[in-house]
């Protein structure tokens, strides 16, 4: 597996990648009415383009299929990770934040946040991450729940 930086031709392919993840992954922890209102299928590519180009977004490759991706704002806000659902539990994920983590902490960034899905919660306690607070999120009239949690990249807290 290798990371790099994304490109505007990696949007169609992340989108199916999110999709089939959320509807497969994530199906665990969410109703299938949750499901639909997470992720449609109708996704505005150029917003998600747009937001990735700047945002800093790495990609996941194995060979020529993408296998996961993420991205993270200037000031930590770690927005969107997933991986492929034939390559859960590889390291992929703990890759991806490593190093967008790191590429933060060498732009000054000392604190890292997120909105955890129920799926993705256990991920982020073991990287470090506490939970803040319980968040419900309204897609469509549906009621997701998430956690905004927290880290801190200052060592001794």
């Amino acid at each position: 597996m290798k990371l790099r930086k994304y490109q505007p031709t990696d949007c169609a392919e992340i989108a199916e990648l999110f999709y089939t993840t959320v509807h497969t992954i994530n199906a665990k922890d969410y109703t299938k009415p949750q499901l639909d209102a997470w992720a449609t299928g109708n996704i505005d590519r150029s917003a998600w383009d747009q937001s990735f180009l700047e945002h800093n977004t790495l990609v996941a490759e194995e060979g020529s299929t993408i296998v996961g991706f993420g991205d993270m704002d200037s000031n930590g806000y770690l927005d969107r990770l997933y991986v492929h659902k034939n390559y859960q539990g590889k390291g992929i994920a703990s890759a991806i934040v490593n190093e967008l983590e790191q590429q933060a902490a060498q732009q000054g960034v000392s604190f890292f946040t997120t909105h955890a899905s129920l799926t993705a919660k256990s991920f982020f306690e073991k990287r470090g991450y506490r939970a803040i607070r319980t968040n419900q999120v309204d897609r469509n009239g549906i009621q997701l729940t998430n956690f905004i949690m927290e880290k801190s990249n200052i060592k001794g807290m």
